[in-house]
This record gives C-alpha cells, structure tokens and sequence, in this order.
C-alpha cells in the first residue's frame, strides 16, 4: 500500500503540536495509509526540500520562519494567504501544482464562533507581531467597530495602522503602558510572547468579556487564569490550533474531520505529557 504524505516544516519544530493533531484527525476518517511527519526546515533549506517533494506528497503546514519565505515557491497563493502576506498551508494538487492558503485566519474566526462569538462592537489585539496581522484579518470578519492595538514601538504602531487600512479595519494603536485597558474591550485577542501579559493578571475587569490568548504552552497564563476566575469567556492556543488543522486536513485530503472533541484530546494529552 502506497503511503501518502504530509509534514510540518520549520525551524524550530521540535515543539509542533501539528502532527499530533493530523494523526489524529487521520485516525477518524480511517485514512491508514496518511502519514504526517515533522522537518526542521530554515528559510535556506526550503526551496530544495519544496523542490524535492515526489508525487506522494500531498500537502505541508508551515510555521516560523516559513510563512513568507514559502510565497515564491507556489504556483497560486489564495486571497486569504495573500492579504497577510502568509501562507501556512500548502496543497499539492495532483497535477503538480503548489497551492498556498492562510488557515489561521479562518481557524481564528472558527474557533471564536464555536465558543459564540460571531460579532463583537469592538475589539482589541495586544502585541504586533506576525499573529497580530492574522488576528487584524479575522477581525475584519467579526469586528464591526474599531479595533485598538497595544504596541510597544512607534514603528510597530505604524505597522498596525497600515495592516488595517489593507485589510480594512479601523485601527487605533495605544503604547503597551496602557494596554490594562485593553482588557475592558468585549474581545481581546492577545498575540504576545510568554510572559508579556503576566503584569495584566491583576487588571482584569470584574465582568470581562472574551479573551483569545493564542499561547498554548505555558497554559494557563497568568492572565488566562485571571480571567477565567472573573467569569470571562477563555479561548486558548490549542482552541486556534486545532481549528486551523481541521482547515489543513480538509484542504489535503478532501474530508472533513468529525467533531472536533478528538484532535483537542489528542493535543491535551500531549501538552500534559510535556509536564
């Protein structure tokens, strides 16, 4: 029986859930003959290891550094990809085509609607890196009034603004001295290192709306416990995880996944393992 692949590339990927999650999302559907691997994967090393992909292959996900770098290997990267500048999905067609998609950004709104959030009045995002313009994305499906981002740099501040005004969102930006403030919003999505919002535990409202920390490990963080304390609606990094995998796994092998209570299990039980 001949084995079909896929694999997560990047660098470093030791820590990647992905497999995790695919293998278990090939174990519903009955596909035996689905593998799925990880690669350490720099920026250098991709056009070669992209260029040697046999007919086997049917698809990659990618994480750091990857997600740019990967845009001129493809032969069509979807709008989705192209208005973020970021492509965490790559489809290998039969034909012998690279297609590349962003499933982040779905894999966000995803996650917000199962948990009941499908439109907020106004949002804001902590942090300006790589997740924030994503998070920026999603928004702009969701969000219907202003979205206020807590930068550390004026330059960051820049960036934000003009994500914005690409993806069409109304972007406010605030120094990250204010960002306590951020956490009065109906939904924050907070896409910073760990440790960067421990100092916020403390401010958290009395009756906080929804919170979207995308870190998974260490979980929880000091302020995802804080909120999950005062009552608040808690989405984590496993919650945007598995649902942009489901993406993935769909668009590689043309199934969908079951419920989703199977890949979650199956990442849970891998971060305890972790501890």
């Amino acid at each position: 029986m001949s084995r079909i692949r896929a694999a997560v590339l990047g660098s470093p990927i030791e820590h990647s859930l992905s497999p995790v999650l695919h293998r278990a999302a090939y174990r519903e559907l009955g596909l035996a003959d689905w593998s799925y691997d990880r690669f350490e994967i720099d920026e250098a090393a991709l056009p070669a290891f992209v260029a040697g992909l046999g007919p086997e292959w049917a698809g990659l996900s990618l994480t750091m550094p990857l997600k740019r770098a990967v845009m001129p290997l493809l032969d069509a990267v979807s709008d989705t990809a192209a208005s973020v500048e970021a492509v965490n999905t790559v489809v290998l067609t039969e034909d012998g085509r690279r297609l590349g998609d962003n499933t982040d950004i779905p894999g966000i709104v995803a996650a917000l609607h199962e948990r009941g959030v499908e439109k907020v009045p106004a949002a804001a995002v902590l942090g300006a890196g790589a997740t924030a313009s994503s998070a920026l994305a999603a928004l702009a499906r969701i969000c219907t009034g202003e979205v206020t981002a807590y930068v550390r740099s004026r330059a960051r501040a820049d960036e934000m603004r003009q994500w914005g005004e690409r993806l069409g969102v109304d972007v406010r930006t605030a120094d990250w001295s204010d960002a306590a403030q951020a956490l009065a919003a109906p939904l924050v999505i907070a896409t910073t290192p760990a440790g960067a919002t421990d100092d916020l535990a403390t401010a958290v409202p009395a009756a906080p709306g929804t919170l979207f920390d995308v870190l998974y490990d260490p979980w929880p963080t000091a302020l995802a416990a804080s909120w999950t304390q005062r009552g608040g609606t808690l989405l984590g990094g496993l919650d945007l995880l598995v649902h942009q995998a489901v993406l993935q796994v769909e668009q590689m092998t043309g199934r969908t996944p079951g419920p989703l209570a199977a890949m979650r299990a199956a990442g849970e039980a891998a971060l305890r393992a972790r501890h």
